[in-house]
């Protein structure tokens, strides 16, 4: 099983803050993991460098032990945090679940079972994509966010997916580049970094637009769809290009913020959010 370069199949997932890469191969219909990224969540290594030299030396001792874990692993070329893809081993769960039982772990039985719960829902949703949209609505919902909000933030990501899809096929790297332009519109249209809203929320490893209020969602999207579009209109090209349709569709959004706020009297940016009721910042439910 090969695979010279990663295909719209390829992705993360998400385990206790880790990014997890994976690739499904759909002549198999077999979900294949980062063996790395794996290791990182048991030795609590965020890392990389040093999960690497882990696995490698793990993988030695397996080899010579004459383990099947090691041969059963394939090369395959994933995008790694500079955006640039790398030859890594990649397992299936079955593998992984061999190698996980000689890594002393505290988190070996839980990754067990999400690596199991992951391989069966995405295989589910691979055949039916509204699985995926199913499962984030029922999460928010549990989550105690309204109909109203959830339908908003459903149609941002929408939009952000549109816009991202723009920029992996003009030049632009997922990571670093995509961060950098990112960073560009929401600082246009709400006057603050994405790092300094978050801590304006008092969030840190939580997902900024979870914790974004119904009207911050709007704006968001705004930006997000305005950027795009310019984009295309241009046909910009790399990421140097897409710094001009960034900050010009960031400030379509910031003039129609400042419009609102004009007319409202009230800040459309707000320090409030999602977390649990302790809290004294908590959204209402309706997020407004």
């Amino acid at each position: 099983m090969t695979n010279s370069r990663p295909n719209i199949l390829s992705s993360l997932v998400v385990f206790d803050n880790y990014n997890i890469r994976r690739h499904y191969d759909q002549a198999t219909e077999v979900w294949l993991f980062a063996v790395v990224d794996i290791i990182a969540v048991l030795i609590d290594e965020k890392d990389h460098q040093r999960a690497r030299k882990y696995w490698n030396k793990l993988a030695q001792r397996l080899k010579e032990e004459g383990s099947q874990s090691v041969t059963s692993c394939h090369r395959l070329k994933m995008r790694a945090r500079d955006g640039k893809f790398y030859s890594t081993d990649a397992a299936s769960i079955e593998t992984l679940l061999r190698i996980i039982q000689v890594v002393p772990s505290k988190k070996a039985e839980p990754i067990k079972l999400w690596l199991a719960r992951v391989g069966n829902e995405r295989i589910q949703e691979m055949s039916d994509p509204s699985l995926s949209v199913d499962r984030a609505r029922r999460n928010w919902k549990k989550h105690g966010r309204s109909e109203k909000w959830i339908q908003q933030r459903m149609m941002g990501q929408e939009t952000r997916n549109k816009l991202t899809d723009y920029w992996s096929q003009h030049r632009v790297r997922v990571g670093e580049e995509f961060a950098i332009l990112t960073n560009i519109i929401h600082e246009e249209w709400s006057d603050l970094s994405v790092k300094d809203h978050k801590q304006l929320k008092g969030i840190k490893s939580q997902n900024l637009r979870d914790h974004m209020s119904e009207a911050e969602l709007i704006f968001t999207a705004l930006a997000e769809l305005s950027t795009r579009q310019i984009a295309e209109s241009i046909q910009s090209e790399g990421l140097e290009q897409n710094k001009l349709p960034a900050q010009k569709g960031g400030r379509i959004a910031r003039d129609a913020r400042l419009a609102l706020e004009h007319k409202t009297g009230k800040r459309v940016i707000t320090g409030e959010n999602f977390l649990p009721p302790f809290n004294t910042k908590r959204l209402p439910k309706g997020g407004k």
